[in-house]
């Protein structure tokens, strides 16, 4: 785990460890955000089924794909630390010529 004073020095990165984190914070975000157009969806039914129906279907299909995105640049982030590190350690087992 990091301490606090990695906070100011640059030879760790603290985004590895922040982003899963970061990603159940956006989930919960796009959880609620697709509750709240459900919950619409339902209201806007009384007035129009098909349109209220189809605020619906919008909404959970929006949040799956949400979901995906999240997923998707979450990892993306990772993986540019990781080939960070492994160039890194390319670089410190690799002999000057």
């Amino acid at each position: 785990m990091y301490e606090f004073r990695d906070l100011f020095q640059w030879d760790r990165f603290i985004t590895p460890t922040i982003i899963k984190t970061f990603y159940s914070f956006v989930i919960v975000l796009i959880v609620l955000f697709g509750l709240m157009g459900v919950f619409a969806g339902l209201a806007a039914m009384a007035i129009s089924p098909f349109l209220g129906l189809l605020q619906i279907l919008s909404t959970l299909v929006g949040s799956a794909v949400a979901v995906v995105f999240a997923r998707i640049a979450t990892e993306f982030i990772l993986i540019v630390f990781r080939i960070n590190e492994h160039l890194g350690a390319i670089r410190d087992q690799g002999t000057p010529r």
